[in-house]
């Protein structure tokens, strides 16, 4: 018997890069997930090689020749401008190292996973990502991704309009975003967790006035809509599949 070349898989892999893990799922052409997503742990201390290496082993076994990428933190032309929650030692809970930091910044991540797979290979911000998968409207829609920490997108009829990565920025009584907001602080209390969220919501009300706000990530699930009395804005709870379902629209020409 002839040996014979397995068929690459159809569709496009998605890949959720994550603070605390990492999310993999095949998607189709038009977003729709195409099984459960999997998920292993984010290494530390995380490395730009150390995740590329992941990253490869599992695009490479998988087959496929179309990826897209979500990366936690600053992401801008190929390239991490920030690295965020992954420049921390030993994830969440441990400082950000700044010899970790630097080593991220300005690392070709894109090029680096295209060249160690020989696969197109597409990276952008994970809340982008998120945006990609949930915004389809018209007018200003805002994505906040609700996880190990923070994250902002926002389209304007449809397309991504840079917005600064808000995580580390100082929000409220000397904390950041992420430490206000991020799983943490949830665990902790979740009821001012939610108090803190409908402060931030309010915030990016008066900021970016959307016509609607989309709640992602595996946070978003914890929220009720009921809950956000004093928003004004239309909610629309996305979860943890919007960032899976966006990584398509990176193929789309």
């Amino acid at each position: 018997m002839e040996n014979t070349i397995p068929a690459q898989p159809a569709g496009i892999l998605a890949i959720d890069v994550g603070a605390t893990s990492i999310k993999f799922c095949a998607v189709s052409r038009e977003g729709e997930l195409l099984g459960s997503a999997r998920r292993r742990r984010t290494p530390y201390p995380c490395t730009p090689e150390r995740l590329v290496d992941v990253l490869t082993n599992r695009i490479v076994s998988s087959r496929y020749q179309e990826v897209g990428v979500g990366f936690p933190g600053e992401f801008r032309d190929g390239r991490v401008v920030h690295p965020g929650n992954l420049a921390r030692l030993g994830g969440i809970a441990t400082d950000i190292d700044p010899s970790l930091d630097e080593r991220w910044r300005g690392y070709a991540l894109q090029d680096a996973l295209c060249q160690a797979t020989s696969s197109d290979i597409r990276v952008v911000n994970d809340a982008t990502l998120a945006a990609l998968g949930s915004c389809n409207g018209a007018g200003v829609e805002l994505v906040v991704t609700l996880g190990t920490g923070v994250g902002l997108a926002m389209t304007l009829d449809r397309v991504i309009v840079p917005v600064r990565d808000v995580g580390a920025e100082i929000f409220f009584d000397g904390m950041t975003f992420d430490q206000a907001l991020g799983e943490r602080a949830r665990a902790r209390d979740n009821s001012g967790w939610l108090h803190l969220l409908e402060r931030a919501l309010n915030q990016f009300e008066k900021e970016f006035s959307p016509s609607t706000v989309h709640l992602a990530g595996g946070n978003a699930r914890r929220v009720s809509i009921s809950e956000l009395k004093s928003v004004v804005t239309r909610v629309v709870i996305d979860g943890n599949e919007a960032p899976l379902r966006g990584a398509a629209k990176l193929f789309i020409s």
